[in-house]
């Protein structure tokens, strides 16, 4: 047996924003750390970094969720078009930023990749909210 779960329209649009938040929280605290272990290049680094993923999440959510969807077909194309404006906004962003600054790369990297622990942390959230 199937469950359905329905979640309107607001929640989703709410969980996307507080992602987007906490990742540019995330983003400043591992800026910080960068700072203390690597200096002024480091933190930039990390600040590059997680403003990447945040930025990319930031434009997913403003796709996904930024008009009301009338059917579900056209939330799911919603949904589908803003990862790929996510994905497109992550690739675009990391070749700019390597072909035209000079940055740390392992603060760099590390900011991006804690921002997306934010984003499983609130996936989990969410689907022990629903029960499953």
């Amino acid at each position: 047996m199937s469950k359905v779960v329905a979640n309107d329209l607001p929640t989703a649009r709410r969980l996307g924003f507080s992602t987007v938040l906490g990742q540019a929280i995330v983003t400043g605290i591992v800026a910080l750390l960068s700072f203390v272990l690597a200096g002024p290049i480091g933190a930039t680094s990390a600040l590059i970094g997680g403003g990447i993923s945040t930025l990319a999440s930031l434009a997913m959510t403003l796709v996904a969720f930024g008009a009301s969807s009338t059917s579900a077909e056209r939330a799911v194309r919603a949904f589908y078009l803003g990862e790929a404006v996510k994905l497109a906004v992550v690739v675009v962003l990391f070749v700019v930023v390597l072909k035209t600054m000079k940055i740390a790369p392992l603060p760099l990297f590390a900011a991006f990749m804690a921002t997306f622990i934010v984003h499983w942390i609130a996936l989990a959230r969410m689907a022990r909210a629903r029960g499953t």
